[in-house]
């Protein structure tokens, strides 16, 4: 069974930086796509983060593109996403989630993600 498991949510200060993490486990695949989604109150869900197993590739949405990345320790399952200059709209619950396939774009797209709790993230003014 695919299990995802965040951590690392927190109320934080405008212009802090704040990591959190998801670990894996029960992956049945060798090469997948694996990162980060954010859904505010009222929103759909919308991808932030990706990086393949297979080649390391990451994507990046790009409204946090230099102000977040992604990170992973395949030894440990474990997927990062540093946050730094954090802002007040980068408060939402932040999803870890994993494709099969190990292509971003697909991941970013794709409605057959396994996804994880979420943890909340809150950056105030």
């Amino acid at each position: 069974e695919v299990r995802l498991v965040e951590s690392g949510g927190g109320l934080v200060q405008t212009g802090e930086s704040l990591r959190i993490s998801c670990v894996a486990s029960g992956l049945p695949w060798s090469d997948y796509a694996i990162g980060w989604f954010r859904q505010v109150p009222g929103m759909g869900r919308g991808g932030v983060a990706c990086i393949t197993s297979n080649y390391g590739r990451t994507e990046y949405a790009a409204s946090v593109e230099g102000r977040l990345t992604i990170a992973s320790d395949w030894a440990k399952d474990t997927v990062y996403l540093e946050m730094s200059s954090l802002r007040p709209d980068d408060t939402a619950v932040y999803y870890c989630a994993v494709n099969q396939a190990p292509f971003c774009q697909h991941f970013f797209r794709s409605d057959l993600n396994y996804w994880g709790q979420g943890t909340q993230v809150t950056v105030s003014s």
